[in-house]
């Protein structure tokens, strides 16, 4: 994130054309097989059968995916997929596998998918439907692909689990954060929105994935109940500048003087998008289209931030330039912020901070101890060092 005059840092979006693209490196994973995975070394048993009789694929219950981080309904078009997934493996007698960046399918029964994928898309004319299938598909293969391996909690290897390292805290029940995430970023192993549900919870940390439907209504539903002039976005609108804490919230906003006598039926909501750098605009424009036909203007109250330092996960997962931080990181900085004003002073947010800023130091502890397992650098390739003082 950015003051006025920079960027902000909580983003990691994704490129313009999202597709059929993934810029992202990502330590590779090894090849799930049956529900298991195929590997050299030793590892952490599957939690769960994913098979049923006939070595089928079972499809995502509920409890399934409510597991990973969501209150919501399983989505319709992953349910879709997953079942078209299900009966291409029938077709083929060939047993779905998954592995390589971002858990994608392996094999011959993939290029039989590929083919099938490709041709649902281009028969869709609509762009909403085919953003909607573009985001489906790719939740549903991450899913299927991180069964057995992915811990759904912390969304690590199951033996480089850190949930038992991770202290709850109750976030002030006057604010609520919306992790607005790209579909290519749900189960990254380095992802750092997922830090929030896990210490404040998903009510007070809400996951809302871009271009699926059942989750987009939640999160609208809540921003039209609560009113525009209660919800913000964490994120440099250059056509009409973000503004800081101090401008949004407490230069003459009527807002700001009930604050702190909010009863928390209609919370303070904060978006942080969460993708990588290069998508921002195109999650930023949607979010604008949908705030025009809530409130029948385009532009969606913003916020920058004026105290951000270097993002802790800069060394294993560098940012253009360091005043750029990770998600989790702009939450700090957000509730550190609020926190100096005196409306805020006394609910105690700098200690939701610490507590954000420990499972930062968590998370990067148990990725480095990874790479280093695996004879891996800790450290990665610098990105615009002409940015970087």
């Amino acid at each position: 994130m950015l003051s006025t005059a920079r960027a902000i840092s909580l983003i990691k979006c994704f490129p313009p054309s999202p597709i059929f693209r993934n810029n992202t490196k990502m330590d590779p994973k090894p090849i799930m097989v049956s529900g298991s995975f195929s590997r050299s070394s030793s590892s952490s048993p599957p939690k769960e059968d994913f098979r049923v009789e006939g070595g089928a694929v079972a499809s995502i219950s509920l409890q399934e995916w409510q597991g990973w981080g969501t209150s919501s309904e399983v989505p319709a078009m992953v349910v879709e997929i997953v079942e078209d997934l299900k009966n291409l493996e029938k077709d083929m007698d060939e047993q779905m596998s998954f592995g390589g960046l971002g858990g994608k399918l392996q094999g011959s029964l993939k290029v039989q998918e590929d083919k099938k994928h490709r041709a649902t898309y281009q028969a869709l004319g609509d762009s909403e439907k085919k953003l909607q299938f573009f985001s489906a598909r790719q939740i549903a293969c991450r899913l299927l692909g991180s069964r057995g391996y992915l811990c759904q909690k912390c969304w690590l290897a199951q033996e480089d689990c850190m949930c038992s390292k991770i202290i709850p805290s109750s976030l002030w029940r006057g604010m609520r954060f919306w992790l607005y995430m790209h579909p290519k970023d749900f189960l990254r192993q380095n992802n750092t929105g997922k830090l929030l549900w896990q210490i404040f919870g998903v009510q007070a940390a809400t996951l809302c994935i871009y271009g699926i439907p059942e989750h987009e209504e939640i999160m609208w539903n809540a921003f039209e109940l609560a009113g525009k002039s209660r919800v913000w976005c964490l994120y440099p609108d250059k056509s009409a500048s973000a503004k800081s804490v101090q401008d949004a919230m407490f230069n003459g906003s009527s807002t700001s003087l009930e604050v702190a006598q909010t009863d928390g039926d209609s919370p303070l909501n904060f978006i942080l998008i969460d993708g990588t750098w290069n998508n921002s605009a195109a999650m930023f424009r949607r979010l604008k289209e949908r705030a025009k036909l809530a409130w029948g203007a385009e532009d969606i109250p913003c916020i920058s931030l004026e105290t951000l330092t270097v993002s802790p996960m800069h060394k294993l997962r560098p940012q253009p330039s360091w005043d750029r931080t990770c998600t989790a990181g702009a939450a700090v900085g957000l509730l550190s912020e609020l926190h100096l004003h005196p409306e805020f002073s006394s609910i105690g947010l700098d200690k939701h901070a610490e507590a954000v800023e420990d499972g930062l130091e968590v998370l990067l502890d148990a990725l480095t101890s990874r790479r280093l397992r695996m004879g891996r650098s800790i450290t990665r390739r610098e990105r615009h060092n002409r940015d970087i003082c």
